[in-house]
C-alpha cells in the first residue's frame, strides 16, 4: 500500500499512527497539494490527503474511511469496536477531534492563504473558528475526565484522533494554551508521546 500525504497534516498523521499500531507495511509518499505541479488529483479527485492507494491501484480517501478499513486488516491492536454503543462512542470522539482540526484548518487558511489580501480576511470568521477549536478541546477534557484513555482503559481510535488534533494545534496555534487549562489532556498526550507510533510521526 502507498499512503499519499503531508507530514504536517493531522489527518495524515492519524492514518500513520493507526498503521504503526496495526503494524502494517506501507510506502509514505509526500505530496504538497498546494503546489502547482501536485499530482494528487490523479488519485483523489477532491485534491486532498490522506489518500491510500491499494496494490491494484485503486484509491481510498478521507482519513475516517481509511482508518476504519485499516483496523480490519489485522487483529493486532483493535482500535474500533465492531458494533453498538462502544463503536458509536469511539466514532464520536473521532468526529470531535476531526471537527477541531477542520475548524483549525479553516482558521489557518483564512489567516494565511496567499490568494487573499490582508484587508480581505475576515476576523469574525477566524474568531468563529477559534471558538470551535477552544470549545472542542474543552469537550475533550470533559469527556476524558479521570479515565486513563478517552474510551475507557485501553488505547483506541478515540485517543489517536485526539492526540493528532492536539499535536497539530501545538504546531499551528501555540497561542492556544490548552495545556495550562486541561492538565488531564496533558497527561494523556504525554502518555501517547511515549508510543513509537506518535513519537515517530510528530510534525
Amino acid at each position: 500500500m502507498k499512503l499519499i500525504g503531508s507530514a504536517a497534516s493531522p489527518y495524515v498523521r492519524k492514518v500513520r499512527v493507526v498503521m504503526a499500531e496495526k503494524r502494517l507495511d506501507y510506502q509514505f509518499i509526500v505530496e504538497d497539494v498546494w503546489a502547482p505541479d501536485t499530482a494528487i488529483s490523479t488519485s483523489n479527485p477532491l485534491g486532498k490527503v490522506p489518500c491510500l492507494v491499494m496494490e491494484g491501484g485503486e484509491a481510498m480517501f478521507d482519513s475516517r474511511v481509511i482508518v476504519e478499513y485499516l483496523d480490519t486488516l489485522s487483529p493486532v491492536g483493535k482500535l474500533i469496536p465492531q458494533q453498538g454503543r462502544e463503536r458509536a462512542e469511539v466514532k464520536t470522539w473521532e468526529a470531535l477531534a476531526d471537527g477541531v482540526m477542520d475548524a483549525g484548518v479553516l482558521w489557518r487558511l483564512e489567516a494565511t492563504w496567499t490568494g487573499r489580501a490582508d484587508d480581505e480576511r475576515s476576523q469574525a470568521w477566524m474568531d468563529r473558528q477559534r471558538g470551535k477549536v477552544v470549545a472542542g478541546i474543552a469537550a475533550m477534557a470533559k469527556g476524558l475526565g479521570d479515565k486513563p484513555f478517552c474510551s475507557g482503559i485501553h488505547l483506541s481510535l478515540s485517543d489517536i484522533a485526539v492526540g493528532c488534533a492536539l499535536g497539530w494545534i501545538d504546531l499551528r496555534f501555540p497561542e492556544i494554551e490548552w495545556r495550562a487549562e486541561h492538565p488531564k489532556l496533558v497527561k494523556l498526550m504525554d502518555k501517547l508521546m511515549l508510543r513509537p507510533s506518535f513519537a515517530d510521526t510528530r510534525p
